[in-house]
């Protein structure tokens, strides 16, 4: 379980994190959306979470990211003060597609189930 400064950290990261993917990353990645991140407990590994607006995108999302990993990080420790750069992976976020999957399914179900 984790504590509350790593809750709160994360938070705050995510923030951060938002921030600089939308707003200061001058290379091209569309509309990104900071799902979630975790850090580890010694604070040198976090993992980012993201989604995209258009499927579309998703290529050109993660190749910017990992372009601008180094800038990301520099820019991270500056906004939340941090002592260290911790090591940056982006993770494509598929629970928005999974959920629209099973209520796509589920509707499906109710339209094929006999009337009582």
């Amino acid at each position: 379980m984790k504590n509350n400064f790593i809750l709160r950290l994360e938070s705050n990261i995510k923030r951060a994190l938002s921030d600089i993917v939308n707003f200061e990353v001058k290379n091209n990645i569309g509309l990104v959306t900071i799902t979630d991140c975790e850090i580890t407990s010694d604070l040198e590994y976090l993992t980012v979470f993201y989604t995209v607006l258009n499927e579309k995108d998703r290529k050109r999302a993660k190749e910017g990211l990992e372009n601008s990993k180094g800038f990301i990080r520099t820019a991270l420790v500056k906004k939340v003060s941090m002592r260290k750069a911790p090591q940056i992976t982006f993770k494509y976020d598929s629970s928005y597609e999974n959920g629209n999957r099973i209520d796509a399914l589920l509707e499906e179900i109710k339209k094929t189930e006999l009337p009582k």
